[in-house]
């Protein structure tokens, strides 16, 4: 009995569809809606000439300027400079702990509970 109703219905389902598909093929006819539009005339094919030749005489005006992609370069007052050649471990070490050490002497309370 289920085998039956799933049969009913994909068979109302499936049905317009298929009906739509053989009407319409049938109803629609084989023609060109778009054609090729009227013919211009001597006037108007003499104007997009010169519109033309104006165009193309526009563009020979541009300057082929390459400039440069960089949006910050004008931002830069001297260009970026290579990274120094890494020291050794140990003198890196050094570097970093008497940093910490002069930082530490350079804090100062900043504020209005500064003493």
């Amino acid at each position: 009995m289920k085998v039956f109703r799933m049969a009913a219905a994909l068979a109302l389902l499936a049905g317009p569809v298929y009906l739509a598909g053989a009407a319409q093929a049938q109803q629609l006819p084989n023609i060109n809606l778009l054609g090729d539009g009227p013919s211009k005339t001597e006037d108007e094919k003499a104007a997009d000439a010169e519109r033309e030749k104006a165009y193309k005489e526009t563009l020979k005006k541009i300057p082929n300027a390459k400039a440069s992609n960089d949006p910050w370069g004008g931002m830069r007052s001297d260009p970026p400079k290579a990274a120094p050649p890494k020291a050794s471990a140990s003198a890196d070490k050094a570097s970093a702990s008497a940093s910490k050490t002069s930082a530490s002497a350079k804090k100062t309370k900043t504020g209005p509970s500064a003493n």
